[in-house]
């Protein structure tokens, strides 16, 4: 009797661990994906690995470029992990167009914007009237080597603000290999005189403004309306170093404006290891995985905030 109780709990135990790793026990739980994309601003030949860093590495994954498979995938993997609603965008309005048609109410439908104009301005004004839009960015001018606090692009923050619009910028260190990309760009510093200027703009930064530690904490503690996401470097740096920079906004007191969000642009299997990344963080309290996952973004967007939170605008 004694044998068959033993056994019982070894059983029982594999059970529980394999529950606490495996992602589709873990897809139980609602997720936010702050992040996601309906595809790159450049093309990529298909079937190419995912980018990594640092150089000499080797991605992993195979992109899938076809516009329609790409929204399924990605469909898929959010059925899979529970992910309900997600920021998304791209530079073909008409896809971010037909992925929001595709899945009513799933999706917050925005614009990525590579180069601020007036005409492009006065179009989203109309998209944004008609509600076929209720984001702003990916802002990625610094793809382009325009810096955040740019004269260009003030006139999008001024509508996003009197528009109560969630804002994603790419402001950190690290991008895509483009010709006029630029680190010295995207230091977290130069969204002070933004933030300064707009005070009630609903701004979050790409990736915590990686490698930017320092200077994103300072700015995220004078700056209480500003938030960041956790996307692309819960997969494509190691995985140390992303434990290493998560684990200091953790210890900085900042658990609860960090978002989650995988950026999966064209490898829709990068979602489950953004979801993976942060359900195996040995330093993150089982609360804090569902304010990363859940909580701060549904208290950003303004939703209903609940543990089990249905998602829904207030």
């Amino acid at each position: 009797m004694k044998n068959l109780l033993s056994i019982c709990f070894i059983i029982l135990e594999s059970v529980n661990a394999y529950s606490q790793n495996d992602p589709k026990e873990q897809s139980q739980h609602q997720i936010i994906d702050m992040h996601m994309h309906t595809g790159l601003p450049e093309e990529v030949p298909p079937g190419i690995p995912a980018f990594c860093r640092p150089e000499p590495c080797q991605g992993s994954g195979h992109a899938t470029v076809d516009p329609t498979q790409l929204m399924e995938k990605t469909m898929e993997a959010m059925d899979r992990y529970n992910i309900v609603k997600a920021f998304l965008s791209g530079v073909d309005l008409s896809a971010v167009r037909k992925w929001d048609k595709s899945a009513p109410g799933r999706f917050i439908a925005s614009p990525f914007i590579l180069s601020p104009s007036t005409k492009d301005l006065e179009s989203l004004k109309v998209e944004y009237a008609t509600g076929r839009f209720s984001g702003m960015g990916e802002i990625g001018t610094q793809l382009m080597g325009i810096a955040p606090n740019d004269p260009s692009l003030d006139p999008y923050f001024k509508l996003a603000e009197e528009l109560d619009l969630p804002v994603l910028i790419h402001t950190l260190g690290i991008g895509p290999y483009t010709p006029h990309f630029s680190s010295a760009a995207g230091s977290p510093l130069l969204l002070e005189e933004v933030l300064v200027n707009h005070p009630d703009l609903r701004l979050f930064v790409e990736n915590a403004g990686y490698p930017y530690r320092d200077e994103m904490i300072a700015m995220m503690y004078q700056y209480p309306q500003l938030y960041a996401d956790v996307s692309t470097i819960t997969w494509v740096i190691p995985r140390t170093a992303f434990y290493d920079y998560l684990e200091a906004f953790i210890r900085a007191g900042l658990g609860k404006r960090l978002m989650f969000g995988s950026d999966q642009m064209v490898w829709p299997e990068k979602i489950g290891k953004a979801v993976e990344a942060i359900e195996q963080a040995p330093f993150l309290t089982q609360q804090q995985k569902r304010d990363i996952f859940y909580n701060n973004a549904a208290r950003f967007l303004r939703l209903e905030i609940a543990e089990e939170g249905s998602g829904q605008q207030k």
